[in-house]
């Protein structure tokens, strides 16, 4: 049987096997930002399962750009050579590694899920945080500090000394990430942006940020290499950031070299109200891919191959990101391919095991 999902999607000189992405998932198990063991089996264990990209969480640009103390981190050279051994693994399952670049802007600082996700005083191994504007995410929190020009020039040269070295690691896909909440959505966000400058108040000065930090990423990231921008198509919450400027946005990220939209939603305010359900943000992929021409990325409880099949064959999205189900199942792209009746390579290792 013929599958769209199952077929090769080729971005610059990269070529993903199949459309299955594992999308970045934190872990909360690094220490002092270094990779441990718990990373190379995790995202190595997702290459072996058959998926084309994997995409690994959410790694801090500055120390205080972590969500949690136990989040990964490339702010400095040291951390390179775990990464690589990582990198090298998933090459050689015949899968692309990919990394998201971030900074949790005011959403940073906070205990790991099972400790409560609870804001970290500085007392209790936790940091200031910084924002757009002096803007808690929760009205009971310590108010973040508003970045001034010195403290962006940090986040910019943050982002593209990440990018060299995430070059340097052996990465071949590098993901900004604007999305869920984290700094550069905090910019992009009239609700979390309250700024007078150049940075804040209209559409083109809210992007400005997200705009000069591509910039420094590109200056440092190979041209022959796939890169792609995660973003909240909406803040689910009146006035703030919505799916008409999540297109205008990608019609300026595609000018200026940007392959593919990571299209997800939500995460900047307590406020919002979300409506779950099946495939619930597949049609902002949809919307920006047919109105821009730029390929997309879909996500959100995405659970099945029937699902992800017709997402793919119906042109919404180019990629089907998976995050919960992955988690269930590594192994995904494996157990999708037999649903699907489509036969491909398993690891010689496991070969055995494969249904005839």
């Amino acid at each position: 049987m013929s599958s769209q999902l199952f077929s090769p999607l080729q971005i610059k000189s990269i070529t993903l096997k199949n459309r299955i992405t594992i999308s970045p998932m934190c872990q909360y198990s690094a220490e002092d930002g270094f990779a441990s063991d718990w990373h190379l089996v995790h995202l190595g264990s997702r290459a072996t399962g058959g998926s084309g990209l994997i995409i690994q969480e959410a790694t801090a640009v500055s120390p205080e750009g972590r969500i949690s103390p136990s989040d990964l981190g490339i702010w400095s050279d040291d951390h390179i050579k775990k990464l690589q051994s990582i990198t090298k693994f998933i090459i050689s399952q015949d899968s692309v590694p990919g990394i998201q670049l971030a900074h949790a802007g005011r959403k940073a600082s906070v205990s790991s899920p099972w400790y409560g996700n609870k804001k970290l005083a500085q007392n209790q191994g936790g940091w200031e945080t910084f924002a757009p504007s002096a803007i808690s995410y929760h009205d009971d929190e310590q108010t973040p500090t508003a970045l001034d020009k010195i403290g962006i020039q940090k986040v910019i040269t943050d982002f593209k000394l990440a990018t060299r070295r995430a070059e340097q690691a052996g990465y071949q896909v590098l993901e900004i990430h604007a999305a869920h909440g984290y700094l550069l959505h905090q910019f992009l966000s009239p609700l979390s942006n309250s700024r007078t400058d150049e940075y804040g108040g209209s559409f083109e000065n809210r992007v400005r940020l997200l705009l000069e930090v591509l910039q420094a990423v590109q200056s440092e990231w190979s041209k022959e290499l796939p890169l792609m921008v995660r973003i909240s198509a909406t803040d689910w919450a009146d006035d703030g950031w919505n799916a008409d400027e999540s297109v205008q946005l990608s019609k300026i990220l595609k000018e200026k070299g940007v392959d593919l939209i990571d299209v997800s939603s939500g995460g900047l305010v307590s406020h919002q109200q979300i409506p779950l359900g099946p495939n619930y943000q597949v049609h902002f992929a949809e919307k920006i891919k047919k109105e821009t021409g730029i390929l997309t990325g879909a996500v959100g409880l995405i659970t099945t191959s029937q699902q992800a099949e017709a997402i793919i064959a119906s042109g919404k999205a180019d990629l089907v990101l998976f995050a919960r189900e992955s988690l269930r199942n590594p192994n995904l792209a494996l157990t999708f391919a037999q649903e699907l009746g489509v036969d491909v390579q398993w690891p010689k290792q496991y070969d055995r095991a494969k249904m005839r």
